[in-house]
């Protein structure tokens, strides 16, 4: 395994931005000869000046701690089971969000996309789904795209599977992880049949199409991120909420009343 300096690490990362050592100097406000020499070696970091690069890095959590431990220093970020009962403020708050988005589906998912949890409205949507694919770690990405899943539902099936796609190359992009790129390789690695999707980022919003209780239902989603986290459990967790993109499918939710969906 090789073993990585701090200053190699940050290097890899001021790189991934695609920000100069001046770049991340001026934004750090320390002078550029010192992000040099830290880089290179020649000067050792305190854990202050690892965490105040990081920042301006946008360094995950999980990656700061390992910065820390190759400077030399501890890690100052716990990672806790959302059941924690040191996290108990931020699971209720998880399950705020997600009762009040109902009539409509809501989720909450980890950094490789497994369900954390969901609320009532996700319900149906599940319904004859293969039991081995909702045995926990329940992943959104293999649900969705799955025959025994999800994908049996899904009109724009390809164009869900670009967004997946693009999604997490961004993803990935960000902050490397080699379980989630073996994920990536396994369900999302393009193919012929994809030559004639257009690029997820074709359009502002695309909607998911789905058949359920007899109808056609088109969604589109938003993202909600925990804003300063100092868990790396809260800093993986996002929010997934889905809103009907026309008044058909916003009126399939409103009918079901106190968020008890038909499931047909």
């Amino acid at each position: 395994m090789i073993v990585h300096t701090a200053g190699e690490l940050l290097r890899q990362w001021r790189h991934r931005r695609r920000l100069s050592q001046l770049d991340l100097a001026i934004a750090a406000d320390v002078s550029a000869r010192h992000v040099s020499l830290v880089e290179t070696g020649k000067s050792n970091p305190s854990a202050d000046m690892v965490l105040r690069l990081a920042d301006q890095l946008d360094v995950p959590l999980r990656e700061r701690n390992r910065l820390l431990l190759a400077a030399g220093f501890a890690p100052r970020y716990p990672e806790r089971p959302l059941g924690d009962a040191a996290l108990s403020a931020a699971r209720d708050a998880v399950a705020r969000v997600l009762r009040a988005h109902e009539p409509y589906p809501a989720l909450a998912f980890d950094r490789r996309w497994n369900i954390v949890t969901t609320n009532r409205a996700v319900d149906p949507f599940f319904a004859n789904v293969a039991p081995d694919l909702l045995r926990p770690p329940v992943n959104m990405v293999r649900l969705g795209l799955d025959p025994r899943g999800l994908a049996p539902l899904i009109v724009n099936l390809a164009d869900v599977r670009a967004v997946f796609r693009s999604r997490i190359r961004r993803q990935l992009a960000a902050a490397p992880d080699p379980e989630l790129t073996a994920l990536y390789e396994e369900l999302l690695a393009p193919g012929p049949e994809d030559a004639a999707s257009p690029p997820a980022e074709a359009d502002i919003v695309i909607s998911m199409i789905v058949r359920l209780g007899g109808r056609e239902l088109r969604l589109f989603s938003t993202i909600t991120t925990f804003g300063t986290p100092l868990d790396i459990t809260l800093d993986e967790v996002a929010i997934e909420s889905y809103y009907p993109a026309d008044a058909e499918s916003a009126a399939y939710f409103t009918e079901s009343g106190d968020a008890v969906l038909p499931t047909g």
